[in-house]
């Protein structure tokens, strides 16, 4: 039997905020009701851009029902970005502190939110501001953990083990198919303690991929543009950009660093990147990312 506190218990037996907002700005789901924990979290912005309501639906346990509802209790009349900044560490600390084994239900109320917030943008056909996202690469399928969130909560909670990581975030705690990607995880995480620091990326040959004159220097005016701008704005993000090769119109680039495990990524590529590129280069330019 799980020692609960008395606001865990306060928020499972009278959850606030249940339910589904009406005409939405935003709206995520995470988790999967196959697997035994799923949220979705949706929310309605005032004229000042805070969230004026915002409602959830879950299906789990006791611990999730509480991180849910006290989530949205926490983050109501905040703008979005001062609701970017609660942590998972924050919702459980609002409930007097969780079992070490169900860490990971006030993560995935971080997760909804998040997921919430990359809609809202979606719709208004903006790219994702970075810096209010923990983006990242699925590692556990099972229960939809993404490498970032487990990182997060590697970095955050000095976890040193794969039973430490599911116990905060859930991944490895079904098929165990990623237990050895979550321990590469933990290593790099060890290293970055340690001050390590990742190799330098390999600079793009102007002339690879450009078939005539013409094409060089529109290549190079696509670099410049690349390197003097795009990567600037994303490197201010954690991420960064560079060129594969041009060939007939399409831009072949590849997102490394935040950039490449960001959920986002694509509509950072199609609504700035792009629009950049049309807009300072050739307006029939097309982005395409290479992930390999």
């Amino acid at each position: 039997m799980w020692n609960y506190s008395e606001e865990v218990m306060e928020h499972f037996l009278n959850p606030r905020n249940v339910g589904m907002v009406d005409n939405p700005d935003g709206v995520g789901e995470v988790g999967s009701m196959a697997c035994g924990d799923a949220l979705r979290l949706s929310f309605r912005l005032d004229g000042e851009g805070r969230i004026e309501d915002v409602k959830f639906q879950t299906f789990g346990c006791g611990s999730a029902i509480a991180s849910s509802s006290i989530l949205t209790e926490m983050i109501k009349g905040k703008t979005l970005e001062e609701a970017s900044q609660v942590t998972n560490e924050d919702i459980a600390e609002k409930l007097g502190g969780l079992p070490r084994e169900k860490m990971h239900c006030s993560v995935m109320g971080r997760e909804a939110l998040e997921a919430a917030m990359i809609d809202h943008f979606k719709r208004l056909g903006r790219a994702v501001p970075c810096h209010l996202l923990s983006q990242g690469v699925m590692i556990c399928h099972c229960y939809s953990v993404t490498k970032d969130t487990i990182r997060d909560a590697v970095l955050q909670n000095n976890l040193d083990s794969v039973e430490d990581v599911t116990n905060y975030t859930k991944a490895g705690g079904g098929c165990g198919d990623c237990h050895h990607d979550i321990a590469h995880i933990i290593e790099d995480c060890r290293q970055a303690r340690a001050g390590k620091a990742p190799g330098n990326l390999v600079q793009f040959d102007v002339d690879k991929g450009a078939e005539a004159g013409a094409d060089r220097e529109l290549v190079k005016q696509i670099q410049d543009l690349l390197d003097n701008d795009i990567s600037v704005a994303l490197r201010n993000d954690g991420g960064d950009i560079e060129l594969v090769r041009y060939s007939e119109g399409k831009v072949f680039v590849r997102l490394t660093g935040a950039c490449a495990a960001c959920r986002a990524a694509d509509v950072t590529l199609k609504e700035y990147v792009e629009k950049e590129l049309r807009r300072h280069v050739r307006d029939d330019l097309h982005v395409i990312e290479i992930t390999n």
